[in-house]
């Protein structure tokens, strides 16, 4: 039985047609140093119907072979060695402009306004507003305009 739900659910929405007519699930890749949340995140994410990755630092998720697979990025912006801001500006620099969603326990306004300013998707404050988090995912999916919130 269906619900009414499934016709918004994001993961009706984000699968795409693989080699053969197969539905192939779309990646997002979660980059945090907290370990809670990042498995917090990666629940979240599964149960939407998305593909996870999980990585606890910014240097592990750029010697992953799954970079070039991820379709949306999710970073905590406060992390040891590289920032989730350096990270996204590292892949713009590499060619991999992945949509990216940055997170923070700390949020300021000349952090947000420089990552809304470089392309960030969205900036979030922790704790993450689950509704929230999912609309900025369908924006950073689609591509399409930023989401200046900071919910």
């Amino acid at each position: 039985m269906r619900s009414v739900l499934d016709n918004w659910l994001p993961a009706r929405r984000v699968q795409r047609m693989g080699i053969g007519g197969m539905m192939k699930k779309v990646l997002v890749s979660v980059v945090e140093d907290d370990r809670s949340f990042r498995e917090s995140m990666c629940r979240l994410m599964r149960s939407l119907g998305y593909t996870v990755e999980i990585f606890s630092s910014a240097t592990e998720f750029l010697a992953s072979p799954r970079l070039a697979e991820t379709a949306c990025l999710i970073a905590d912006i406060h992390m040891p060695v590289m920032t989730g801001l350096e990270l996204y500006r590292r892949l713009i620099d590499t060619g991999h402009a992945i949509p990216t969603i940055l997170v923070t326990a700390f949020p300021n306004d000349v952090d947000r306004a420089r990552a809304l300013n470089d392309g960030v998707v969205c900036y979030l404050r922790k704790p993450v507003d689950e509704e929230h988090l999912t609309q900025c995912v369908c924006a950073a999916l689609r591509s399409g305009d930023p989401l200046e919130a900071d919910s």
